[in-house]
């Protein structure tokens, strides 16, 4: 029996992240808050990235890596047996079934799963330790599983891996005709498209644009640069430079203009002057993102980035420039979506809406929308008008 408080639980299992420092911190800090009187089992990267941590850390009594599938099942059985498990080995190279029984959060919104690791091999990256390299699941399997879900009621896809771009590599297929094979199965349903490095979306550029014509794909890019300065991507040991970025970017304008633009940025790595920092700004300001994922530098154990001891950026200037890129991002989103307002079109209400009578939907450029309205609208496509621009949202009415 699963249940949601701590009280009533005999065991309890975190699956944690430890992509940044600050989360990291997070996830040791819950997981020390644990009661002692309950068995914990720690799962995902944590365990792999920062064992060492966890060991003098945190009392626990299971460890189990990112990609665990049935394997949970015996671990939690021996745990509750008494013993103490570290089932950690192979776990970088693992990849569960992907028709494996899932509680899904939302009853219209499927996650998933495309394939484990990456290609990359980031300075500044931690994860690839724990998930290794690219590991894809087949089309059949994907279809399968979008087909089983749709079956049961699901309306919208976040297809999601570490890079979208890379899917397939290993099976001598792409992400192209992965998204075709999706929108093949029947049913009246929407994909969002994950993160993908760019030097990897350039190689397959002109079939990813047509297979992202499809009605049924969100036309939403959420394409990383972490830097517009091309000797800070080289340091970083990012595969692409910024004119590269930029061409994937002006393609997918070119074929879809109103598509939404995400993107991440890295301030303060080790070796980013002044210049280097203005060049990142002048860069937003040029491409104009809908959406910035900012991220302050923080060296991860192990990483090559960690080693860099020469030229490291002060915290104090770290912050300072991590605020005037969060700025800029936002006069630059609200930007962007000052350009829907005034337009018609239909959405898919995914969720509630965080006060009474409000809900949350989705329009083709995945552009959340909230609207009023104390009927069930939960699941349904609903025409509305956009009314209202906000730097993370649009706010419309109903016109059906």
């Amino acid at each position: 029996m699963f249940t949601d408080s701590m009280s009533e639980a005999n065991i309890v299992i975190y699956n944690c992240c430890s992509v940044k420092g600050p989360t990291e911190n997070r996830m040791i800090d819950l997981l020390q808050r644990v009661p002692s009187s309950k068995k914990l089992i720690v799962a995902g990267c944590l365990p792999l990235t920062s064992h060492e941590r966890l060991l003098h850390s945190v009392r626990f009594d299971g460890v189990l890596g990112p990609a665990a599938g049935r394997q949970i099942i015996d671990v939690v059985k021996r745990v509750l047996a008494g013993e103490h498990v570290v089932a950690l080995e192979g776990a970088s190279r693992s990849k569960p079934l992907l028709g494996l029984p899932r509680l899904r959060k939302s009853n219209v919104i499927s996650l998933v799963p495309v394939g484990y690791g990456c290609l990359g091999a980031c300075a500044y990256c931690c994860v690839v330790f724990a998930r290794g390299r690219i590991r894809s699941y087949t089309i059949d399997e994907i279809t399968e599983k979008v087909e089983n879900d749709v079956s049961s009621g699901a309306q919208e896809f976040w297809l999601t891996a570490q890079d979208m771009a890379c899917y397939g590599n290993d099976l001598g297929t792409n992400l192209a005709d992965l998204l075709k094979a999706v929108c093949a199965v029947p049913g009246d349903f929407k994909v969002r498209v994950g993160m993908m490095t760019p030097n990897l979306a350039l190689e397959i550029l002109p079939e990813l644009i047509k297979s992202f014509k499809d009605a049924k794909v969100f036309k939403f890019l959420h394409l990383p640069v972490q830097s517009g300065d091309n000797d800070v991507l080289r340091n970083m040991n990012r595969y692409y430079t910024v004119e590269e970025f930029t061409k994937v970017v002006t393609a997918f304008r070119g074929a879809f203009p109103d598509v939404t633009l995400a993107t991440d940025v890295i301030c303060g790595f080790p070796g980013e002057t002044l210049q280097s920092f203005e060049n990142t700004l002048g860069l937003l300001r040029e491409v104009k993102p809908d959406i910035v994922n900012v991220s302050k530098f923080f060296a991860r154990p192990g990483t090559g980035a960690a080693a860099l001891k020469e030229d490291l950026v002060a915290h104090a200037e770290i912050k300072r420039r991590s605020a005037e890129t969060a700025g800029l991002a936002r006069n630059l989103s609200l930007e962007r979506n000052k350009r829907w307002v005034g337009k018609d079109g239909a959405i898919l209400i995914d969720e509630k809406g965080k006060l009474p009578c409000t809900w949350i939907g989705r329009n083709v450029a995945y552009k959340p929308v909230t609207l009023k309205s104390c009927l069930n609208l939960l699941g349904r496509s609903i025409q509305i008008k956009i009314t209202e621009a906000f730097s993370t949202y649009l706010s419309g009415t109903i016109t059906e």
